[in-house]
């Protein structure tokens, strides 16, 4: 297996090397991958924001709790007032101290609002949480996309290497028949047939150097690296250790860890205090209220008191809205539905969760035994290749048959590695089911 890994790796930075004299060869492993993903992502910084923006959101419903305190000063000029009798006569005109002053200082404490002011902080709490698993769930998502392109990119590489070596076979072949085309022993037609494969491996090759450009660049744009970067896979990623687990302990992991469920869930609880909320409309509001008046002049006497009048008063405020007893129950309904459907939307979300871990865990397992499969591949392939060179050695088959046999072992030899990446992806596949990336 080792030269098979030196051969890859050695095939990759000639690959890359081809591609651009001036690209940036970079060697870059899954975790390093992870680390510049939370660090460079956009779409991640964007959820971050949402994040701020939800920790803003509970330090505004929490200052609800805080005293409403209003402050007013005026100044103002007075004309002369007029005094009649009831019908209109003998009017009199009255001086007026011509400068008003009005200074207030109100303070209001709410101390009962029927539970509006803890469901409202409660229900930014919840804002909170909701923000927070909606960017775990995003970095979720963003790790395993970029882990499909990563292991994508080492798949064509090993398509890269079979399809070059391939090339390499079919152009010795095509050689060979043309030597024996002037001993006469080759027809036309069949040189023809070899030429024609080489075409096909041709646009077979140019299609997966094609697909490893693509690939590579949305590597390369979503962790914002150089435009002309060119990410190589760690080949000792085949070496990573698989945790194997049984069905019922991936089935507990996500039940633990799956954001989707945690979503759900807070979103039950959302709904709850929005319903405790509108009950709380139909509840009386008591606050304590406080305030000092100082004003000038004293226009409820006759002639006017050009003084400055200062008084103040505390005591306890009663609000009652009446007609919200006829006024909220429909939306209370709709509050009680609401958390209804938010119950029903998780226990979806369940069954759901429980049918991808289910699916993934048959693919995942599906996957070793696909690579067990390979691994008899290449033992048949190595057994055939070594009948067929004593039997070539001994003029006993044709150079056609040495090169078939030497291209089925290089297949079987690629084919477990690629069997090999399959395991890897569906064994982050069920991380990412779980939402243990």
């Amino acid at each position: 297996m080792s030269k098979k890994k030196r051969l890859i790796g050695l095939l990759c930075i000639t690959i890359l090397c081809s591609q651009s004299v001036c690209a940036r060869t970079r060697q870059m492993g899954i975790e390093e991958l992870f680390r510049l993903a939370d660090e460079q992502s956009e779409s991640i910084q964007t959820y971050r924001t949402g994040k701020d923006v939800a920790d803003e959101a509970l330090k505004a419903a929490r200052a609800q709790r805080l005293p409403d305190v209003n402050v007013s000063l005026s100044a103002s000029y007075w004309g002369n007032g007029k005094i009649w009798d009831r019908d209109f006569g003998n009017a009199m005109t009255v001086d007026m101290p011509h400068f008003g002053n009005n200074f207030a200082l109100e303070a209001q404490q709410v101390i009962y609002a029927g539970g509006a002011i803890s469901s409202g902080i409660k229900q930014a709490e919840l804002g909170k949480q909701l923000a927070e698993l909606y960017l775990q769930k995003n970095i979720q998502e963003i790790r395993f996309l970029l882990v499909g392109h990563y292991l994508n990119l080492y798949k064509l590489d090993n398509q890269i290497v079979v399809l070059q070596k391939n090339m390499e076979l079919t152009d010795e072949v095509i050689a060979n028949m043309k030597a024996r085309r002037e001993q006469g022993t080759v027809l036309k037609n069949d040189i023809t047939r070899y030429v024609l494969q080489k075409e096909r491996l041709n646009l077979q090759l140019a299609r997966a150097k094609d697909a490893r450009k693509i690939s590579n660049h949305q590597l390369v744009t979503t962790l914002h690296l150089p435009e002309d970067t060119e990410i190589c896979p760690d080949i000792s990623l085949l070496e990573k250790q698989i945790l194997t687990l049984t069905e019922d302990e991936w089935q507990n992991m996500a039940e633990t860890n799956n954001i989707v469920l945690k979503q759900a869930q807070a979103t039950v609880k959302l709904k709850e205090q929005m319903v405790r909320q509108e009950r709380s409309e139909q509840l009386p509001h008591i606050s304590i209220v406080a305030a000092d008046h100082l004003d000038g002049p004293i226009t409820i006497e006759v002639p006017v008191l050009n003084n400055n009048f200062n008084y103040w008063y505390i005591g306890i405020g009663l609000k009652y809205n009446i007609s919200s007893l006829f006024k909220n129950n429909k939306t209370l309904k709709q509050a009680q539905l609401s958390v209804r459907r938010a119950q029903e939307q998780y226990l979806l979300a369940q069954e759901q969760v429980e049918n991808s871990v289910q699916e993934g865990y048959v693919n995942f397992m599906t996957a070793f035994t696909d690579f067990r499969t390979q691994e008899k591949s290449v033992r048949l392939a190595d057994e055939n290749y070594h009948v067929t060179d004593n039997r070539y050695k001994n003029e006993m088959a044709l150079l056609t048959d040495m090169l078939d046999a030497s291209n089925m072992k290089l297949d079987a030899d690629l084919g477990l590695v690629n069997a090999r990446i399959n395991i890897l992806y569906n064994y982050y596949k069920m991380k990412y089911i779980t939402h243990t990336l």
